[in-house]
């Protein structure tokens, strides 16, 4: 019971998947248009600018896996049954936990979108 206590509850969990993703969109697209702007030539490789993503593709998905892993810790906890719907600490703290599993499964499918990018694109111009 615990784990479960009203005061260690905290919705900052819920939020943190979809923060890496949009960090990432930022930092991907951010990079990419600085590179392109100031940098490239007209035939200059786009090499580095795809490891910079690709770089920051594996730490997003990274972090999100470790959310969702948290996630799926907290929706598992003790035996209850779905849906879990009373009114309940254990039940809001699996709720809660539920929510961040499909909030990171979300954002590691934009994360994947976003770097696409990578793969479209060749260079600058």
């Amino acid at each position: 019971m615990k784990e479960t206590a009203e005061k260690r509850q905290s919705l900052w969990l819920l939020t943190a998947s979809p923060v890496l993703w949009a960090a990432h969109f930022l930092l991907s697209y951010i990079t990419a248009s600085i590179w392109c702007a100031k940098v490239a030539h007209p035939n200059s490789s786009f090499a580095s600018v795809r490891m910079a993503i690709v770089a920051y593709t594996v730490v997003a998905l990274a972090g999100i896996a470790i959310i969702g892993w948290i996630g799926y810790r907290k929706h598992s906890y003790g035996a209850a049954s779905l849906p879990h719907d009373d009114d309940t600490p254990e039940d809001r703290h699996r709720f809660l936990g539920f929510s961040t599993l499909l909030l990171s499964g979300l954002s590691a499918v934009a994360v994947i979108y976003a770097a696409l990018v990578v793969v479209f694109f060749r260079n600058c111009y």
